[in-house]
């Protein structure tokens, strides 16, 4: 953990948070704020971008521990963290690790949204 590598994650971090905003307002603007399609999309296209990540720095592209803190952690982090959730997905089955990954992906949907109904039970207790 450089500085160099701290600095990339947070110029990449203020990019992928202002075009979530803009991108979610957009299309809850289209779409309309009866269903979450702004969240929707970002999470897609987060994985997509991901994906492409991933696969050129597989094949094409091998870029420094910098542009892919910027890419990957600060731009795509704070963009969407689906895309990492995916990512991890897509590597435990590569790796043919079925059950691992369908454990993964049960917790994470329950236990995030349990965590969220905690923070609110916390919050509603304390305020009473």
């Amino acid at each position: 953990m450089t500085p160099s590598v701290i600095a990339a994650v947070a110029a990449g971090g203020a990019i992928g948070a202002v075009a979530r905003y803009v991108v979610m307002t957009g299309v809850t603007h289209y779409l309309g704020p009866g269903f979450p399609w702004g969240t929707l999309v970002v999470n897609i296209l987060g994985s997509f971008a991901m994906g492409v990540l991933i696969e050129l720095s597989a094949l094409v592209w091998s870029p420094g521990p910098e542009m892919r803190a910027l890419i990957a952690i600060g731009l795509l982090g704070a963009f969407t963290t689906f895309s990492t959730f995916s990512l991890d997905v897509v590597s435990l089955l590569q790796r043919g690790a079925l059950v691992p990954a369908g454990l993964y992906v049960a917790g994470s949907v329950l236990l995030c949204v349990a965590g969220l109904y905690a923070g609110l039970a916390v919050v509603r207790a304390l305020s009473a």
